[in-house]
């Protein structure tokens, strides 16, 4: 895809489909089940939705594989105490999946296991199955990380287990 069509097509996902794509019944499911992964796992979860990069990232260029990154700093994802910090991200406009995660993590699970829930989360996005796709996901995640990071005593919730919507 050339720069003018990605950016026509950025100029066109809005908020507001993402909405659609995730409405409240679906980013209350989601936090529900973050909340139960990290009843079973030391790791901290966090989801964000992008319906479109910013203007001046699509001007730049900016892949969403680094929009994941800058939004790990943003959101303080890698501030935890265990380096345990997830980001699941999402952006509409470029059917794109992004995880990103810090540093005890990244050595844990190998990238063939993040590429797995990838796939799980587009797979449903394809057939327009948001709410599912990304609950199967999850799902899969915790049960990857629980099996790395067992829960041993209760930890405190480092990261709000909200889902945003940018």
């Amino acid at each position: 895809m050339n720069k003018f069509s990605r950016i026509l097509k950025h100029l066109g996902s809005t908020r507001v489909a993402a909405r659609r794509a995730f409405p409240s019944a679906t980013l209350q499911a989601i936090q529900s089940c973050i909340a139960a992964g990290e009843a079973l796992h030391r790791a901290e979860v966090r989801v964000v939705v992008e319906a479109a990069l910013p203007f001046p990232a699509l001007l730049r260029g900016e892949s969403a594989r680094a929009r994941a990154h800058e939004l790990f700093s943003h959101y303080r994802i890698w501030d935890t105490e265990e380096n345990s910090g997830v980001l699941v991200y999402v952006n509409l406009a470029d059917h794109r999946v992004e995880i990103v995660t810090d540093r005890a993590v990244g050595r844990a699970l190998k990238r063939a296991d993040w590429e797995a829930v990838c796939s799980t989360i587009t797979q449903g996005f394809a057939g327009r199955i948001y709410h599912d796709g990304i609950l199967q996901a999850l799902a899969q995640m915790n049960q990857m990380l629980a099996l790395h990071f067992p829960q041993s005593t209760q930890h405190k919730n480092e990261i709000s287990n909200r889902p945003l919507i940018l």
